[in-house]
């Protein structure tokens, strides 16, 4: 079905359609209101109105198997004429680009989709009694031309957006619920990929009635088809989603590539849904993770925290796709990765990143790449330190999340690296020994658990830094129990000295 078609021209007066009588009446009024709603009259708020109330009386006075018989044809009868008013009540409900961002517009809009939302409900019910009737092909055959347009209705006005407001959400939800009832569904996942074994599904169908908004021209046109889309797309999952992967990966790559940060965040989620749901046999053909890996490394020069924080996870399960067929051989040097590639540039951003969201972002993620990497690590250990040692001077709110996590980056690098670790024994030990006694003289307002949690980490970084230097640590801090006053110091230091002595401790 053809969302921009033209619409058909209704019969000449007088004229007698072919077929039997009632039926061609019954078609004929439809092909009226079709083109009261998609031609030029439509532009006027009273002939729209009018073609609503005329459809709504039409449902009403038309008995279900009128209604839903002719042809099976995709455009043939009755069937076939309703899916094209269902397409045109979807059009008629939908926003424009200029109703994105809210205002009286949008009012308007949420206006009009209660109206078209309470048709859809009298629609499904018919579709509901033709069903109940003997042999249920009346209402199979409407189903499969009007499911379509109603879930694209149902998801544009459902979800919370400028242009919804509580009323049309709760008719669109009914509307929803209608549907997969109606459609012998018990979720939205079921109704796309189908129910039971061998069922096709309407994600195709769905994506087919997408398709026309998503491309480069149109796609900003009708501002709810991207979130259509993204919903859509993270309903179905492996086995279904690969099927489908020459429909969806175009149009996550378009919403990604846009200029607005709200575009990007939510074409990078569409792509990380593409990576779980897809399997690596599939996204390696024709090269299609290595596009995914360029675009999303390119927004890596975008400092937004939200947008990084998308892209840096996507890019952590996309590695493993990537990595697939490299197998180090011995003897040269192991190649370089794409973690190494994007690891490279995190620390280069995170050196002079004086914003504290990005900080935390930033440090949020990298004990991840330290695990990805493992001894792999010590390639980058030179500037890992620098940004350590960096980070761990800075205060970073009550929350404390950058560096909490930068210590928990330095416990993995211990781990992994611990033979490199004794040449920078000083430097480290001078950092951690500052941190403990900040957070031990803190009188801001970060809470106790968080400080308590500071310290606990930091008392596990000194205890891992004693054993990759066999032991020095404990001899560097013997005079502190007898110089320092500080009860909170004193108890950190003396852990790392009952841990070196034998004792157990359950920090670590």
């Amino acid at each position: 079905m053809e969302r921009d078609g033209s619409p058909r021209s209704p019969p000449p007066e007088g004229s007698s359609p072919p077929g039997e009588g009632p039926a061609s009446d019954l078609g004929q009024a439809l092909s009226q209101i079709l083109h009261r709603l998609t031609g030029p009259e439509s532009r006027r708020g009273r002939a729209r109105n009018a073609a609503l109330q005329d459809l709504g009386a039409l449902l009403e006075a038309t008995e279900c198997d009128r209604l839903f018989a002719g042809s099976d044809t995709p455009l043939g009868g009755a069937p076939g004429t309703l899916g094209e008013v269902a397409a045109a009540l979807e059009k008629h409900a939908a926003p424009r680009k200029e109703e994105e961002g809210g205002g009286d517009g949008c009012s308007a809009v949420a206006e009009k989709a209660a109206a078209v939302g309470l048709l859809f409900t009298k629609l499904l019910r018919r579709v509901e009694s033709a069903k109940e009737s003997p042999g249920c092909l009346a209402g199979k055959r409407g189903l499969r031309h009007l499911a379509g347009p109603i879930y694209v209705f149902a998801i544009t006005h459902s979800l919370p957006q400028p242009w919804t407001r509580p009323a049309s959400r709760d008719v669109a939800r009914e509307v929803l619920a209608l549907l997969l009832r109606v459609t012998e569904c018990g979720s939205v996942a079921g109704f796309l990929h189908g129910e039971h074994e061998g069922e096709k599904g309407r994600f195709a169908e769905i994506m087919g009635l997408l398709q026309p908004d998503l491309n480069k021209e149109s796609w900003k046109n009708n501002p709810a088809t991207k979130h259509v889309f993204s919903w859509t797309l993270q309903q179905v999952t492996r086995p279904w989603l690969n099927q489908h992967l020459e429909r969806i990966l175009p149009p996550s790559l378009l919403i990604s590539d846009d200029y607005q940060i709200e575009n990007k965040v939510l074409g990078v989620h569409c792509l990380h849904h593409i990576v779980l749901n897809v399997p690596a046999a599939d996204l390696l053909q024709y090269n299609r993770a290595q596009v995914l890996y360029h675009a999303l490394f390119n927004h890596l020069y975008t400092p937004e925290h939200h947008l990084i924080q998308a892209v840096l996870l996507c890019l952590l399960d996309l590695f493993p796709v990537l990595e697939k067929g490299l197998h180090w051989k011995g003897g040269a040097a192991r190649p370089t990765t794409h973690c190494d590639e994007v690891l490279q540039l995190i620390l280069t951003h995170m050196e002079p990143e004086h914003r504290i969201l990005l900080r935390r972002t930033y440090a949020r993620n990298l004990p991840a790449f330290v695990k990805r990497l493992g001894i792999l690590t010590v390639r980058h250990l030179k500037r890992l330190e620098r940004v350590i040692l960096g980070y761990l001077e800075v205060y970073d709110g009550p929350e404390e999340e950058a560096r909490l996590k930068i210590l928990e980056t330095l416990k993995l690098l211990m781990q992994y690296t611990w033979p490199r670790v004794s040449c920078r024994l000083v430097v480290l030990l001078k950092a951690l020994l500052k941190l403990i006694c900040d957070v031990a003289r803190d009188s801001s307002l970060t809470p106790e658990p968080v400080k308590g949690a500071l310290l606990e980490e930091a008392t596990d970084c000194l205890l891992l830094l004693d054993r990759c230097s066999q032991g020095q640590v404990k001899g560097l801090l013997a005079k502190i129990p007898q110089s320092c006053e500080d009860s909170k110091v004193v108890e950190c230091v003396r852990k790392v000295q009952l841990v070196s002595e034998g004792a157990p401790y359950s920090g670590t």
